[in-house]
Order: structure tokens, then C-alpha cells, then sequence
């Protein structure tokens, strides 16, 4: 009996074995089925009870019947002509459908239009006529889409910068005087349509929006300018000042070196160098930022703004002289300390040392023994000092 106990461990794993691939096999089968469902455009997963009715039928699929109704003739796969047409027949049909219910569809539209319409008072005309200043689709790409700031227009705060409204002031107006925005805006729409496709229509139409703080329209106005006129000086300032609120302190000094750069020499370049000096106190670099003030207010004398950056950053001690300053005291400092410690390290090596231990010269010893005197006594009487 001993004997027969690993046979019929054999078999019991034989049996256990058997029956559980049957019971995958058709637990499995619809999971490797699956079937294209037309209305939805889909690949569908092939459920159990359509595989497995009552009378073991699978529903209608005519990409099942293509796969299903194939031939091969001198190693060629091919389809049933007739398989063929009817496949093509349902698809038209499918197509026909698909094109009567647009139809209608587009026929109600216009129906549900004129009844909103006729409900909605003469208000909801009014402000639908009314329509909003911008420069048209967004530029495809600029030379200057790498940079962040730009790059992340879509995520940016509305921040308002109404002393932009001084370029808008009409001439022999007062300083004090404030700008009518909704004439500007409306003014600005005339020009437009006068001149719809040109860089300074989409500059002025971005200051206009600088002043009211949207500054996504603005910056895809600038855009705009760009992709018509990649080197234009003022269109580069303007867009380095609204990087410079938002803080791309690296973006406004690129874009303004670049506005400085692109600068014909007979005209007057104060205001880049004015914002260079800013974007320079900015990051701390007061020494190239008066540089810069300093030429301002040569090209603009008696610039107030400049002149009060320059006061400010004379009160403000140089961050470059702070830290050599430190650098200095610090090596004096390790300095000290080594000192100090050499000077210990000798105090503690003669406190240390014992009797200083005397030599053997081997010449007078020598000398000694030709003349017959012993050393001992010659150490002896030097050291009674005879």
C-alpha cells in the first residue's frame, strides 16, 4: 500500500488538473472574443450569453462575417463578393443616416436661434452687437515663444498699469488730465478697421489692454506685432515691461537688450535704458544699474524716475562690496586661529620635552684614547666646569 500512495497522488493532481482547463475553457472563451459594435465605433468585448445561447449563436457582426466568409486561391486571402457588397450596402446605409439627422439638425438650428432671439429683449441685442477689442486669432509662432514668460501666457495674473495711458494722452493736454478709456477703446476700433493688419494697430490695441490689466489679450496683441515685425523696438519694450511686472526678470532683460539693440541710432533710446536700470535693481546688479539711470537721464535729463533710483541705490550698500567685506574677515579670522594653535601645539612640545639628551663626538673621543686619557674624566671636569 506504501507503494501505491504516490500513484494515486499523481492521479488526484491529474484529474484536479483536467478539470480545471475545462472550466477555463469556456470561461475564457469570452474573453477572447470580441466583436466591432457600428453604432458606437467600438471594439467591444463578446459577452458569455452570446457566445453561449441556447442555440450557440453570435449576433450579426458583418466584420465577424468578413473574417469568417474569407478564401484563400493561390496563397491570396479573399472575400465572398456577395459578403463584400453587403458590408458596403450597411455602411451606406449607416452613412445616410448619420447624414439625414445633421440635416435636420442644422435645420433646427437656425429655428431655436430666431425663437432665442425673439425672447431675449432688445438688451441682450445690444450687448451681443457689442463686441469686444482684440487682434483677431493668436499668431501661429514667434521667435520669442521660448521664452517662459510667454510660454505661460495663458496662466498669468491680470495685473493694470494705468501710467501706460500717458502714450494715449492727446498732445497740449495737461499732465494731470485722465484718459476717457471708452473713447479710446473706441477710437481704437476705428483704426481697426482702417488698418486692421499692421504692428502699430496691434501695439496700441496691447497698451490698451496693459491699462485695463488683461494680460493675456496684451501679450497676444504683442505677439501679433511680432510675427509681422520680429525687430521692432518699441513692440520688444513693451512686451519686456509686462515680463518685468510678472517677475521674468530674465525674459525682460533678453527682450529689452534685444529692443536696445534694434534701436536706430537717430532716435532717442532713454526708455530702454531706463528699464534696463530697473530690471538691473531688481536682481541686485546696482552697479550696471546706475550705468544704466545714469545714461537715461543723459539722454532724458531731468527724468525724476531715474534720479530717484539713483538716490535710492546711494543709501543701499553694494551687495558685491558686502561679501568681499566678509570674505576679508573671515581669512583674518581662520588667520588668528591658526596662529593660536601653532603657537600651542610649540608651548605644548617644550613642556613635554625632557633633559635635552647630549651627543657622542666620536672626534674627541678619538683623541682621548691616542693620548691616553680617559673620557670619563674629560666629561667630568666639563661638567664641574674645571
Amino acid at each position: 500500500m506504501t507503494y501505491d500512495l504516490p500513484c494515486m497522488s499523481y492521479m488526484a493532481m491529474y484529474l484536479i488538473s483536467v478539470h480545471i482547463v475545462n472550466s477555463n475553457s469556456r470561461s475564457s472563451v469570452g474573453a477572447n472574443h470580441w466583436r466591432l459594435n457600428v453604432e458606437e465605433g467600438k471594439v467591444l468585448k463578446a459577452d458569455d450569453d452570446l457566445l453561449f445561447g441556447n442555440n450557440h449563436e453570435v449576433d450579426d457582426d458583418a466584420m465577424f462575417r468578413i473574417i469568417t466568409n474569407q478564401r484563400i486561391e493561390d496563397g491570396q486571402w479573399l472575400v465572398d463578393s456577395q459578403t463584400e457588397c453587403t458590408m458596403c450596402q450597411e455602411m451606406a446605409n449607416n452613412k445616410k443616416n448619420n447624414d439625414r439627422s445633421m440635416l435636420t439638425a442644422e435645420q433646427e438650428s437656425p429655428k431655436n436661434d430666431q425663437n432665442k432671439k425673439a425672447t431675449t429683449g432688445k438688451d441682450s441685442v445690444t450687448k451681443g452687437n457689442k463686441k469686444l477689442l482684440t487682434c483677431g486669432k493668436p499668431a501661429n509662432f514667434t521667435q520669442y515663444d521660448h521664452l517662459r514668460g510667454i510660454t505661460q501666457r495663458g496662466e498669468h495674473p491680470h495685473i493694470p498699469e494705468p501710467e501706460v495711458a500717458i502714450m494715449f494722452r492727446k498732445k497740449g493736454a495737461k499732465a494731470s488730465s485722465d484718459v476717457d478709456m471708452t473713447e479710446l477703446e473706441s477710437r481704437l476700433k476705428k483704426l481697426k478697421k482702417q488698418t486692421p493688419r499692421t504692428p502699430s494697430t496691434y501695439s496700441q490695441i496691447g497698451n490698451f489692454w496693459r491699462i485695463k490689466g488683461n494680460t493675456q489679450l496684451s501679450i497676444e496683441c504683442f505677439r501679433k506685432a511680432l510675427a509681422i515685425s520680429p525687430n521692432s523696438p518699441d513692440v520688444l519694450l513693451y512686451l519686456a515691461r509686462i515680463l518685468f511686472n510678472l517677475q521674468f526678470l530674465d525674459d525682460a532683460i533678453f527682450l529689452t537688450r534685444r529692443s536696445l539693440a534694434m534701436q536706430p541710432e537717430n532716435e532717442n533710446s532713454w526708455h530702454q535704458h531706463f528699464t534696463l536700470g530697473e530690471i538691473l535693481k531688481a536682481y541686485g546688479h546696482y552697479q550696471e544699474a546706475s550705468l544704466h539711470f545714469q545714461q537715461a537721464l543723459r539722454l532724458n535729463p531731468g527724468f525724476q524716475r531715474a534720479e530717484a533710483h539713483l538716490r535710492d541705490m546711494e543709501g543701499t550698500p553694494n551687495p558685491s562690496m558686502t561679501q568681499y567685506t566678509l570674505f576679508i574677515i573671515l581669512f583674518l579670522i581662520m588667520g588668528v586661529v591658526f596662529g593660536v594653535i601653532t603657537s600651542m601645539e610649540a608651548n605644548y612640545e617644550e613642556t613635554t620635552e625632557g633633559k635635552p639628551q647630549r651627543h657622542f663626538n666620536r672626534a674627541m673621543a678619538m683623541r682621548s684614547m691616542k693620548l691616553g686619557i680617559n673620557p670619563r674624566l674629560i666629561r667630568m671636569r666639563k661638567m664641574n666646569g674645571v
